[in-house]
């Protein structure tokens, strides 16, 4: 048997039209109700209409854990397993989702009240960086206040995130191919939010976190993990975290993982797992045809 790792996208992998199609399977249609009911809005109307609102924290989040949770139940109907589980920020729930960690329906009204909260922590900025040096990138971090790594996506591309003039000192400073601000409402993956994770800690805290059925690979720590209450402990420190996705890379082959499959909208996670590890199998299921 091969083994596989099964990985979910989170917040930048949206697209307008997606989950559309899985509104013709009963057990999409029927999620798609629950959620509406859930979240007082439809996601399927979301998911259909403007690129810009669904790019809003507010209802990106939510839409992406509908429409991947939505994807990963129908595979696993079709007898599939996965032996490894990993998310990148907002995918972490879907993960932990899929892992029996907690249910269906509470795990959405996680991710909606998660979503609320840094939608509305404004203030600060997140830009990405495609090529540099990382060790010069690394010590103008350390050397400048109020800003952090706040995606290690891959070798080649980070996130940083902090107030606007401490991420503008990093870009000015650190030669890179590409930096490119990032259309959020506030810096996400930073202490700059702790007000908002303190109060989404509290929301945590209430929900009770089963030992998960497959190890799950956390993004704050990205070692393979199964018990409970770790899994709270690493996902409370995920909003401030910084994501560990080029160490999560690296875990699956250290886990044996010979196929990786990217559940959700695009290839984000597969195209940075293919620039940071070789040898891997690759495949996407984004859509309901993806399936067969």
């Amino acid at each position: 048997m091969t083994k596989t790792a099964w990985v979910f996208p989170g917040q930048g992998s949206q697209s307008i039209g997606m989950g559309i199609d899985l509104l013709n399977l009963p057990s999409g249609k029927e999620k798609f109700t629950q959620a509406q009911d859930i979240l007082g809005w439809s996601v399927i109307d979301i998911c259909q209409g403007d690129e810009e609102k669904l790019s809003r924290t507010l209802y990106t989040q939510p839409c992406l854990y509908v429409v991947e949770t939505i994807l990963a139940d129908l595979l696993r109907e079709k007898g599939h397993k996965p032996d490894l589980l990993a998310g990148h920020s907002l995918g972490e729930y879907i993960a932990l989702y899929v892992a029996g960690v907690f249910d269906w329906s509470s795990g959405l009204r996680m991710v909606k009240r998660r979503a609320e909260l840094m939608d509305n922590a404004a203030g600060g900025k997140m830009a990405a960086l495609m090529k540099f040096d990382r060790e010069k990138l690394e010590k103008a971090i350390a050397e400048t206040p109020d800003v952090v790594l706040a995606n290690d996506n891959s070798p080649a591309q980070v996130v940083i995130s902090g107030t606007p003039d401490a991420v503008e000192k990093i870009i000015s400073e650190v030669k890179a191919k590409r930096a490119t601000t990032l259309q959020v409402s506030g810096a996400f993956h930073s202490p700059l939010i702790a007000a908002a994770a303190k109060e989404f800690k509290d929301v945590l805290e209430l929900i009770n976190f089963r030992c998960a059925s497959i190890p799950i690979l956390s993004n704050v720590e990205p070692s393979p993990e199964t018990d409970g209450e770790t899994l709270k402990t690493r996902v409370i420190g995920q909003m401030t975290g910084s994501v560990r996705w080029r160490e999560t890379s690296l875990g699956l082959q250290k886990q044996g993982i010979e196929k990786v499959i990217e559940i959700g909208p695009g290839k984000v996670l597969t195209g940075l797992i293919k620039r940071t590890c070789e040898g891997l199998t690759l495949e996407n299921v984004s859509t309901a045809a993806d399936l067969e």
